[in-house]
C-alpha cells in the first residue's frame, strides 16, 4: 500500500482519491459526516477529514459553482435566510432608511458594513463582493 494510502486509511475508511462522480461526492460527504459526528479523533482522522473536506470543495466548486451575485441580492437572501427584517439590521446602518437604500440598489455597502454584515451573518466578506 502506498505512503499516502496508510496515512489516510482510518478505520475501514479506504484512502480517498479526487472525485470524478456525485455518487463518489456522496460517499465522501457520508464519511465526512461520520467522522464530525465523533466525539474525538486521532490525528489520522483529523488529517483524513481535512483531506475529505478539500476534495468535496473542489469537487463543488467545479460542478456546482455559486454564481457571483450583487450585495443588495446577497444581503436579501440572508435577511430571508435568517428570518429577518429590515429594521433587525437597521443598527449596522444607522436607520432603516440606509437599509432600504442598499437592499434597492440605490446605495453601495461601505467597508464597515461589510465587516459588521460578515460578522453578523457569519459569513466571508468576500460573498458582498461582485465577482
Amino acid at each position: 500500500m502506498p505512503a499516502v494510502a496508510n496515512k489516510y486509511a482510518v478505520k475501514g475508511i479506504a484512502a480517498p482519491k479526487v472525485i470524478k462522480s456525485d455518487a463518489q461526492l456522496e460517499h465522501y460527504t457520508a464519511q465526512l459526516l461520520e467522522l464530525e459526528r465523533r466525539e474525538y479523533l486521532s490525528p489520522g482522522e483529523r488529517d483524513l477529514a481535512e483531506l475529505l473536506t478539500i476534495l468535496i470543495e473542489k469537487y463543488e466548486d467545479e460542478h456546482y459553482p455559486i454564481p457571483s451575485a450583487p450585495a443588495n441580492v446577497v444581503l436579501r437572501e440572508l435577511l430571508a435566510a435568517n428570518n429577518l427584517k429590515q429594521k433587525d439590521i437597521a443598527p449596522i446602518f444607522g436607520s432603516e432608511g440606509v437599509v432600504s437604500e442598499v437592499l434597492s440598489g440605490k446605495r453601495d455597502l461601505t467597508t464597515r458594513h461589510i465587516k459588521e454584515l460578515s460578522e453578523r451573518f457569519h459569513v466571508s466578506a468576500a460573498i458582498f463582493f461582485q465577482q
